[in-house]
């Protein structure tokens, strides 16, 4: 089967970085007297808004302002350790996103990152050598979170495609469900940090996006 079109997760799935939300959730869980294995981060919280997840993590009403300063204060977090890293894109990303370009293949990311984040993403990494910011489609306050379609649904319409003729690329559960509910033609796992896909060998699973197929793709 061929395709046209390609949605990237970003956290995990393109930008490798895992481990360092795990390490600024540890921290801010800890400051907080509270505790989650990274097992209960990768079932519960990898892929979902920041919303859900400190509405689900503190299990009482929050105010709007009490979600955006728990919002700033993790990601704050985040942000510094990934500038004490050599931030680079996932193993083969640079070289599938140029084949895509040069291709003509359409392609965006679908995130649950919010705009602080992806703000910081396109000021510290490379992104506008094949992304556009107006097309990246990201927590702003009103997308349903994942396992929701709603982030893929709106990504197939910045592309123009319909959901048989794109791949989705992702790593975290509630995002696999999310494309899954989104009928996408096809989902690839990015395997990023050694996790558990028992549920999902279905799928084609990858550690790096030089193991992608590139005669898959149709123009």
């Amino acid at each position: 089967m061929q395709f046209s079109g390609v949605i990237f997760d970003f956290n995990g799935t393109l930008f490798w970085d895992t481990k360092l939300h795990n390490k600024a959730w540890d921290i801010f869980l800890t400051k907080h007297n509270l505790h989650l294995s990274d097992e209960e981060k990768f079932q519960k919280m990898h892929g979902k808004n920041n919303r859900d997840l400190f509405l689900s993590i503190f299990n009482t009403p929050l105010s709007d302002e009490e979600i955006a300063r728990y919002i700033a204060e993790k990601e704050g977090l985040y942000q510094q350790l990934c500038l004490e890293t050599d931030m680079q894109l996932a193993p083969g990303a640079v070289d599938f996103l140029d084949f895509l370009k040069k291709e003509n293949i359409p392609f965006t990311i679908a995130t649950a990152s919010g705009k602080e984040n992806v703000d910081f993403y396109f000021e510290y990494l490379p992104l506008t050598r094949w992304f556009e910011y107006d097309k990246v489609v990201y927590n702003n306050g009103r997308i349903k979170g994942k396992p929701d379609p709603q982030i893929y649904q709106l990504a197939l319409s910045v592309i123009s495609k319909q959901p048989q003729d794109v791949i989705v690329f992702e790593d975290a559960i509630a995002g696999l469900q999310s494309a899954r509910n989104a009928n996408a033609g096809k989902i690839i796992v990015v395997n990023s940090n050694d996790d558990d896909y028992t549920d999902w060998k279905d799928c084609p699973i990858i550690k790096s996006f030089n193991e992608v197929d590139r005669t898959q793709f149709s123009k």
